[in-house]
């Protein structure tokens, strides 16, 4: 039933089982596009895990792999070890392929959420979903990792964000995103109220998102770069330390500057295929907005991440990024 839960969740017509025994333990569908697993006996020092994909709708690599994780429990070849709450995330925009229906969902998960409308009524059951997790398993460290891929391709193309909070990430941490062939790592610099931000901010969690490639339609993913990511997935659904690898092979970078989208004449002064983690020398213009003005790096060199010229009024049109030393391991 694991292997299918992702295609059944997608299917409205389909029939899925409420809950049921797997290896280690059992399992429960709470809602639409959720899962929990239960084991009989938990691993001591074993995290209650929340592990999202398909926030983006169009970002299809994490749920092939987390869906063939599954089906590796379902067929025995693990024990479940650990709490772990699944989420599918955005179900109609995976459906029409589409990187989201109405809204950007990844920018909705703060608590005094306002908006109205499918992404908001979804942000709101997410939250929820999250808050009843981690207070069903209060005792045990939390621990999300957000699945995604990027619009655009990458000089790094396995890179984590971290999200900015007042919980600070452990060093180990660092070693097993390492251990997971993760390159680089972005430290936010303010709060940005995306899914993985949710469970640091309000519940001080170990948590990140993380870029696995480029988004691809489902059957176009080469997913053997992501064989470390799987087996990953694969320990923290059984209750295991994943692999761990000296933090130092990461390149780690911080935000120093938003480009926003201010006006409908807006526009990025570099082509729309330019990779993340780009660098720009000082004195090139980046951007220009009717409104803003324009935006010229300035003595030091830039990087851009997640730049995408076609967000809406207000919204991040781009992260400006440079690199910074690695955090202490110990």
């Amino acid at each position: 039933m694991l292997a299918d839960w992702l295609e059944q969740s997608l299917n409205e017509t389909a029939s899925t089982p409420r809950g049921g025994e797997i290896p280690g333990g059992r399992f429960r569908v709470p809602g639409p596009g959720l899962l929990e697993l239960t084991p009989v006996s938990a691993a001591p020092e074993a995290p209650a895990v929340v592990l999202s994909v398909g926030i983006h709708g169009n970002e299809t690599a994490p749920i092939e792999l987390l869906g063939a994780s599954l089906a590796r429990l379902e067929a025995g070849l693990m024990t479940l070890g650990s709490p772990v709450l699944v989420i599918l995330g955005n179900l109609e925009a995976i459906r029409a392929g589409t990187r989201f229906v109405a809204t950007n969902l990844n920018r909705l998960f703060h608590r005094d959420l306002a908006d109205t409308g499918m992404e908001a009524d979804r942000a709101r059951a997410l939250m929820h979903a999250v808050d009843a997790f981690f207070e069903r398993h209060a005792t045990r460290r939390r621990l999300h990792y957000d699945l995604h891929t990027a619009i655009r391709g990458s000089q790094y193309p396995r890179f984590a964000v971290e999200p900015y909070a007042d919980a600070t990430t452990t060093p180990e941490q660092w070693q097993w995103l390492a251990g997971a062939a993760i390159q680089a790592v972005l430290h936010q610099h303010t709060h940005s109220w995306t899914f993985s931000h949710y469970s640091k901010h309000y519940h001080a969690a170990q948590a990140f998102t993380l870029e696995l490639g480029r988004a691809l339609p489902f059957g176009d993913n080469g997913l053997a770069p992501l064989a470390p990511m799987g087996r990953m997935l694969d320990a923290l659904l059984a209750g295991r330390s994943p692999a761990t690898a000296e933090a130092s092979r990461i390149a780690f970078f911080r935000v120093e500057h938003e480009l926003m989208r201010h006006a409908e004449d807006f526009r990025l002064c570099f082509d729309d295929d330019t990779p993340n983690f780009t660098e720009f020398a000082p004195g090139t213009c980046l951007a220009e907005d009717a409104q803003a003005g324009s935006f010229t790096v300035g003595e030091t060199a830039l990087r851009v991440v997640f730049p995408n010229a076609n967000v809406e009024l207000g919204a991040r049109a781009a992260l400006l990024v440079s690199a910074t030393q690695a955090p202490p391991t110990s």
